[in-house]
C-alpha cells in the first residue's frame, strides 16, 4: 500500500542535512534525497533531489513528460552538489529517470535514481515513485529479537536465494511474488528449526544471475517478486513465525551499467577514476571510494534504511575482504599502496568501522556480520578496542578444511586429520558463524551431497557427519537452502530446488537429520550458550587420526551439565571404544547420526552408557561406546549429586 502524505516545505533538506552529507555520516539520507511525494500550495507533486556536484544541469524525465529533456529541470542546492526540484502533477507509481548534463566534457546521460525505493520491472531500468507503507504486525518480535540473536544464543541460518527457493507448480518458469513465498518459506523454516533466513542481495540488480550481488538500487528490493510493500510484508511474515531475517548487503562493488551509479555525473563520483584503485578485476565491476565522504553517507543510509524501514535483524556484509586489501586480486604494479606504503585501505577500515558503530549505535539487537575470508585480526572486535566492530564473523576457513577433509576417501582421511583439528588454534579469537553456503555449491564444485566420497549410502552418511560437525562445533550455523534435503545437482539461480526429492526414504533421512540438529542445537544450552568462550569446549581426543575419531565435550553456563560429541569419519564401526568423561553415572544418547530414521544402518548405544570409574584421556571416568560407521553420537551427562 502506498500514499501521498501531506508536506507544506519545496524542500526537504536543511542546512544541517546537507552538514552531515557532506561531512559523511546522514544515516537517514533516504528521508531527503529521491523522490517524495508531497503537497506545494495546495498542488500535489513529487520532490526530486540528487548529487551530481559535476553536473551543470540535471532535468527529472519520466512517463508524466514524455521523457523530454529539460522540461522540469532541479537547481542546484548551494554547494552542496545536490540538485533539487518540485515537480507539480507527479504522484506514486510515475516512472522516471534523471537526464544529468556534466560541465565538464559534454558527457550526457540519464540515471536512475540511487535513493529510489522502487524500480521498473528488470529488464526496464526506471525508477518509480514510492511511499512504501505496511501496517506491521511484528512487535512482539521486534521488542524481543536481541533474545534471538546474541552471541550466548542459538543462531542457525537458512540461506536462501528467493528466485530459486520454489516456484510457481504449474509455471517453473514463474517466479514466486514475495506473498506467496513468504508463508511457505516461513512455515518450512520454522519445522526444519532454523532461527533465521538469510537472503542473497534482494536489493534490485539489472543482471538476474548475478544473484542480486551486481546491486544498482540500494534502497529499492526488487520488483522481480513484487512492490516495496510486499517485501515488507514478507519480512513481517517471517517474524510472526519466530524467524528473524538477514540480508545479504554488497557495499563492497557495484555494476558499470550506464542508468546506475557508474560514471554518474561525467565524473567518477561513486568509485575511484584510477582502475588501479576503482575496478575490481574478479567481477568485473566498479569498486566505491570510501574516502569521499559523500559515496559514505550513500552507503551507511542503505545500511540504515533495510534495517529501519524493513525491520530487518542484520546485514551480512558481503567481500569484506575485498574491500580491506588495496591489493585483493591484484598483481604487482595493480594496485597502489596507501599513504604509508602498505595493502590496507584505510578508507574502507575506516568505513567499516564508522558502519557498524552507527548500525549499533542506533539498534544494539540487531546483526552485522562479514564474510571476511582471510586472517585479518579483531574482525568481530568492538571498534574501541580497535576491531572493525562486526558481530560475527564466517568461519571460511573451517568450511574449506572440512569440505576438503569429507571429499577424501575414507581410508586415506588419517593423513588428513589436521583438517579436523586446525579450527580450535583459532576458534575463539572471533565470533564465528560456520557456513555452508552458495558459493559452495555452484561453478562446477557440486552440491555438498556429491562433494561427499564414496557410493551413495556412504554419501548421505558423510553428509550428516559434516553437518553433525558443524552444529556440534562452537559458532552459529549457516546452511544454503537444498542442502537439508540433499539435492543431487548444483544449486541452479533459474530453477526451483528439487523437492520431489523427498519422496525418496535418504532424502527424508536427511532432512529429518537437519530438523533434529537445528532443534538439539536450539535445546540445549551446552551447544550454544558458550559459543564464543574457550570454556565452552574441551577435547576429549583429538589426536586419533589412525582411526580418524574426534571427540569433544561442549558445556554451557551450568557447571553440572555437558555433552560428549564423537565423530567417527571411517566407515568401519568402532565397538567398545573408550571415551574420557568428567564424571559418572549414566550418560544419554541423544542423537546418532546412524539411526534408522535417518537412513543409518542402526549400530548404536541402546540410549545411553554408564560410565566405569576408570580414569581415561585425563578424565576420572570411562564411556565404552560404539562408534557407528561414518558416524556421530551426541551423549548428555549430568555430574551426580
Amino acid at each position: 500500500m502506498t500514499a501521498n502524505p501531506p508536506m507544506s516545505a519545496t524542500s526537504l533538506l536543511t542546512d544541517q542535512d546537507l552538514y552531515l552529507f557532506n561531512e559523511g555520516t546522514h544515516l537517514r539520507l533516504y528521508d531527503k534525497l529521491g523522490a517524495h511525494p508531497m503537497r506545494v500550495d495546495d498542488q500535489a507533486g513529487t520532490y526530486f533531489a540528487v548529487w551530481a556536484p559535476n553536473a551543470e544541469a540535471v532535468s527529472v524525465i519520466g512517463d508524466f513528460n514524455g521523457w523530454r529533456r529539460g522540461m522540469h529541470p532541479l537547481r542546484p542546492r548551494a554547494s552542496s552538489g545536490i540538485w533539487e526540484g518540485f515537480v507539480p502533477g507527479v504522484g506514486v507509481g510515475a516512472v522516471y529517470k534523471y537526464h544529468v548534463a556534466s560541465r565538464l566534457n559534454g558527457f550526457r546521460v540519464d540515471k536512475a535514481d540511487p535513493y529510489a525505493f522502487e524500480t521498473e520491472l528488470p529488464p526496464r531500468t526506471g525508477s518509480v515513485v514510492a511511499v512504501p507503507i505496511h501496517e506491521w504486525q511484528d512487535a512482539e518480535w521486534m521488542a524481543s529479537r536481541g533474545r534471538h540473536q546474541g552471541l550466548d544464543t542459538p543462531m542457525t541460518i537458512y540461506e536462501a536465494h528467493l528466485g530459486s527457493w520454489q516456484r510457481a507448480p504449474e509455471d517453473p518458469s514463474r517466479l514466486l511474488t514475495y506473498g506467496e513465498i513468504a508463508p511457505r518459506l516461513a512455515a518450512h523454516a520454522r519445522d526444519m528449526g532454523f532461527t533465521h533466513v538469510e537472503l542473497l542481495p534482494v536489493m534490485e540488480h539489472p543482471f538476474y544471475a548475478s544473484w542480486g550481488y551486481q546491486t544498482t538500487s540500494y534502497f529499492a528490493p526488487t520488483r522481480r517478486y513484487g512492490q516495496p510493500a510486499d517485501f515488507m510484508a514478507f519480512v513481517d511474515t517471517l517474524h510472526q513465525h519466530g524467524i528473524g531475517v538477514i540480508l545479504d548487503w554488497v557495499p563492497s562493488h557495484f555494476p558499470s551499467d550506464e542508468h546506475g551509479l557508474a560514471y554518474f555525473d561525467g565524473t567518477h563520483l561513486y568509485e575511484h577514476a584510477d582502475p588501479r584503485q576503482g575496478f575490481h578485476p574478479d567481477w568485473g565491476s566498479l569498486i566505491f571510494n570510501y574516502d569521499r565522504n559523500e559515496v559514505r553517507s550513500f552507503l551507511l543510509a542503505s545500511a540504515s534504511y533495510w534495517l529501519d524501514r524493513f525491520h530487518v535483524d542484520g546485514l551480512r556484509v558481503d567481500a569484506v575482504a575485498s574491500m580491506l586489501y588495496l591489493d585483493y586480486s591484484r598483481r604487482q604494479g595493480e594496485w597502489i599502496p596507501n599513504r604509508y606504503g602498505g595493502r590496507e585501505n584505510l578508507g574502507a577500515i575506516d568505513f567499516l568501522r564508522q558502519l557498524n558503530a552507527a548500525v549499533y549505535g542506533a539498534d544494539s539487537a540487531v546483526q552485522m556480520i562479514a564474510e571476511e575470508s582471510t586472517a585479518w585480526p579483531m574482525v568481530s572486535r568492538p571498534t574501541y578496542v580497535g576491531g572493525l566492530g562486526f558481530g560475527l564473523k564466517w568461519d571460511m576457513g573451517w568450511m574449506h578444511d572440512m569440505l576438503q577433509y569429507m571429499s577424501h576417501d575414507p581410508v586415506h582421511r588419517k593423513y588428513h586429520h589436521t583438517n579436523l583439528t586446525f579450527r580450535m588454534l583459532y576458534a575463539f579469537t572471533e565470533n564465528f558463524v560456520l557456513p555452508l553456503s552458495h558459493d559452495e555449491v555452484v561453478h562446477g564444485k557440486g552440491s555438498l551431497l556429491a562433494k561427499m566420497a564414496g557410493d551413495d549410502w556412504q554419501k548421505f552418511a558423510n553428509l550428516r557427519l559434516l553437518l553433525a560437525h558443524q552444529y556440534t562445533q562452537p559458532g552459529k550455523k549457516l546452511l544454503f537452502m537444498g542442502s537439508e534435503i540433499g539435492q543431487w545437482g548444483e544449486w541452479r539461480h533459474d530453477h526451483s530446488l528439487d523437492w520431489h526429492l523427498l519422496e525418496y526414504a535418504p532424502h527424508q533421512g536427511l532432512q529429518r537429520w537437519v530438523r533434529d540438529l537445528n532443534w538439539l542445537y536450539r535445546d540445549e544450552p551446552c551447544l550454544h550458550q558458550l559459543d564464543h568462550q574457550w570454556s565452552g569446549f574441551e577435547w576429549i581426543d583429538c589426536n586419533d587420526s589412525d582411526q580418524s575419531t574426534l571427540s569433544y565435550l561442549r558445556r554451557g553456563r551450568a557447571a553440572d551439565a555437558a555433552l560428549l560429541i564423537a565423530l567417527n569419519f571411517t566407515p568401519v564401526p568402532r565397538h567398545d571404544y573408550h571415551l574420557g568423561a568428567p564424571w559418572g553415572g549414566v550418560w544419554e544418547e541423544i542423537l546418532n547420526s546412524d539411526a534408522h530414521a535417518y537412513g543409518g544402518s542402526g549400530q548404536g548405544n541402546f540410549g545411553g552408557v554408564e560410565a566405569e570409574a576408570t580414569a581415561c584421556h585425563g578424565r576420572s571416568h570411562t564411556l565404552r561406546v560404539t562408534l557407528p560407521p561414518l558416524g556421530a553420537v551426541v551423549f548428555r551427562g549430568r555430574r551426580p549429586a
